[in-house]
């Protein structure tokens, strides 16, 4: 994995075209902000020559005293310049920080949309807590780079040149030698580049798995719990903290030598200066305040120096997080094709449809045409017609294709062989695409409920919907009973997947929220699957009373749903069959 990751970093690096789109990617990142950025730059460049103002003061300042004077105007110009430069300097970190916030929150929230809008299986090759790091880890190093340290590199450019110049002018000897006793730390930054960048995945890469792992853990804590998997849960989370910790250590260390290295020549370069500068007084070459001068300038040059060195590392950190949040820039957005006037209950027709997943991948760009050989259909030239207002029942054996047809149904996957085509009585037809989902209301398999109120569960299914439609629908679903004994009824609280209610309830709920949508077209995928025979019977025939009528797909195992459907089709040996109800 980690050599997989440099191997695409050092491609992105040395490939000219990845270089124009990494550089277009960021502009167009860093576009909203270009304004804001570029007058913290000219404020910055201005604090340069500012700097260098005060040091002219602080010469004047120390050669008035060093002849026994005191002059209030210069102590005063000198104070007002500091005084004026602290102000300023909280003033650049407040909106460096909220230019910083904006920036990162941008890059999120259109990293965030894009994955909403994507094809679903192009999404599933990343782990959530992957996914999770690039939108925050990742995209803070972006916001950082080109909000802070970009900016910071080209005014320190400019600042080195200005204080440069300035030194020259006074003593061309000091100014060469700031300039040319630092190469050693620029040596070793070059050289040490390949294992900066290398470092960064691997701490990136160890991050991913560190937050993926107690993402994963927490969201599955019964299941762990239940297998008393607290010990080994703890252990394993100990263990990828330590393999963090290695790299992170890592590259830690290699930055402390760097730092040492230029630390102790910046030492050097100090020494150097002042020593210079005590044998130019010696020899009455110069006062005391020149010395001053000479020693702040020499340090205004080394530290640009300095500063640029360090700030390679953090430039190989936006190359690194780019890219990967590149690769979730990367998947492609899901076709739309607008489903028109359909008016009442819709059907749908399945004609000679095969879908392997190899292909799917395939065909959404998030796999190579390697797999196309040996591709295995996991539903193979099937054809069927659900007409406007069936209900129509889905069994086979589990594993079997039937959450597969669902998923094809809703276009959360894309089949390149076969077609899906909507159509109502009047003869309006539309061809399956992420629009179709207009008309489609969905229960998953399992517990979908969000933290938050039962209420804001049911706005999900429309979110403009009336308390009397809520409550129509938690009729019709058979809530009511347990509703009434709520503390807050529709306000009431619920934990992540319905924590605080039974499966049961938050099954009806799930149930309830689709209803409330009115759809044309209902899936319903095991969603009976924790009511007791009762409850299912009153949710089934509330659902069979809707107007107008919907057409209704039931994926079940329990043959007490067929009392409720017109036909029941038979999922196995990866095609379809019609048996009688």
């Amino acid at each position: 994995m980690a050599s997989q990751s440099l191997r695409q970093l050092k491609s992105f690096v040395t490939d000219k075209e990845k270089t124009k789109q990494y550089i277009k990617w960021l502009m167009h990142y860093t576009a909203p902000f270009k304004f804001r950025i570029g007058g913290m730059m000219a404020v910055n460049i201005g604090m340069t020559y500012f700097a260098i103002f005060s040091a002219l003061v602080s010469r004047q300042l120390v050669d008035t005293a060093s002849q026994g004077k005191t002059d209030a105007a210069v102590f005063l110009t000198f104070a007002a310049v500091m005084i004026f430069q602290l102000l300023v300097q909280v003033i650049l970190d407040l909106a460096s920080t909220m230019i910083n916030e904006k920036y990162s929150f941008g890059i999120r929230k259109q990293v965030y949309d894009k994955l909403l809008r994507s094809v679903w299986i192009g999404t599933q090759r990343f782990h959530t807590g992957d996914m999770m790091t690039r939108m925050t880890s990742d995209a803070g190093n972006i916001a950082n780079g080109m909000v802070n340290l970009i900016p910071r590199i080209l005014v320190l450019l400019i600042q080195l040149v200005s204080v440069f110049f300035t030194l020259f002018y006074f003593s061309p000897i000091l100014a060469v030698s700031a300039l040319f006793l630092t190469p050693l730390g620029v040596v070793l930054s070059w050289m040490l580049g390949k294992v900066l960048k290398r470092l960064q995945v691997k701490v990136q890469e160890t991050e991913t798995a560190y937050r993926s792992f107690i993402q994963e853990s927490l969201a599955n804590l019964l299941v762990v719990k239940a297998f008393n998997g607290e010990e080994r849960f703890s252990e394993r989370l100990t263990e990828l903290r330590e393999e963090r910790f290695y790299w992170v250590w890592k590259k830690s260390k290699l930055g402390a030598v760097t730092s040492l290295v230029m630390n102790g020549t910046f030492s050097m370069g100090y020494m150097f200066a002042f020593l210079y500068a005590a044998y130019e007084i010696a020899k009455g070459n110069i006062t005391y305040g020149t010395l001053t001068l000479f020693i702040t300038l020499f340090g205004r040059v080394q530290a640009p120096i300095v500063e640029l060195v360090s700030s390679f590392s953090g430039a190989v950190s936006i190359l690194a997080s780019a890219g990967r949040v590149m690769e979730i820039q990367s998947i492609p957005v899901e076709d739309r094709i607008d489903a028109g006037e359909m008016s009442g209950a819709v059907g749908v027709e399945v004609s000679d449809l095969s879908f392997a997943y190899d292909r799917a991948l395939i065909g959404s760009g998030m796999a190579k045409n390697a797999f196309e050989k040996e591709s295995k259909d996991v539903l193979s030239h099937v054809s069927l017609k659900i007409e406007p207002g069936e209900f129509v029942a889905v069994m086979g054996k589990s594993g079997i294709g039937k959450t597969t047809l669902v998923r094809i149904l809703l276009y959360f996957l894309q089949t390149d062989r076969g077609s899906v085509v909507f159509h109502d009585k009047a003869g309006h037809k539309a061809k399956v695409s992420g629009a179709s989902r207009a008309f489609i209301s969905y229960v998953p398999q399992g517990n979908t409920l969000f933290s938050g109120t039962i209420r804001d569960n049911l706005l999900l299914g429309k979110s403009d919907a009336t308390e009397a439609e809520m409550m129509e629908a938690l009729e019709i679903t058979d809530c009511m009973d347990f509703l009434k004994d709520l503390p807050d009824g529709l306000d009431t609280r619920v934990g992540e997947k319905g924590v605080g209610l039974s499966e049961g309830q938050a099954q009806r709920l799930a149930i309830a929220r689709a209803v409330i949508r009115k759809s044309a077209f209902i899936i319903l995928d095991e969603s009976t699957s924790a009511l007791d025979e009762d409850t299912e019977k009153k949710v089934m025939q509330g659902i069979c009373a809707l107007e107008p009528r919907p057409t209704c797909l039931l994926v079940t195992h329990r043959k007490s749903v067929l009392n409720y459907c017109d036909r029941e089709i038979v999922i196995s040996n990866k095609s379809v069959t019609e048996e009688a109800v």
